[in-house]
């Protein structure tokens, strides 16, 4: 239990914060796993369109304090990664 008004204060600020970042990592993991989902799948357009969400989940998240910038960054570019392989491993095959 807080002893000052000004702890029980940010333990209640501490809390709404908790609620908030949990709820956003949450639907960081879960953009994420659709986006690989799509990309084994192999449904391009599908994918290209949700990296796009996942890049501007990550920008907002980063831009928030919720995640490091340099950690979005690092996510974003290895996605990114992952779609340019896969579409340069079917451009071969449909030749």
């Amino acid at each position: 239990m807080p002893n000052t008004k000004s702890a029980a204060r940010r333990m209640r600020n501490s809390a709404r914060k908790h609620t908030r970042n949990t709820s956003v990592r949450s639907r960081l993991k879960s953009a994420e796993k659709n986006y690989l989902e799509l990309v084994s799948g192999g449904k391009k357009e599908e994918a290209a369109t949700a990296l796009q969400k996942v890049t501007s989940y990550y920008d907002k998240a980063a831009k928030t304090g919720i995640v490091h910038s340099r950690t979005a960054s690092r996510k974003k570019s290895r996605l990114a990664l992952r779609l340019n392989k896969a579409i340069a491993t079917a451009a071969p095959a449909a030749k």
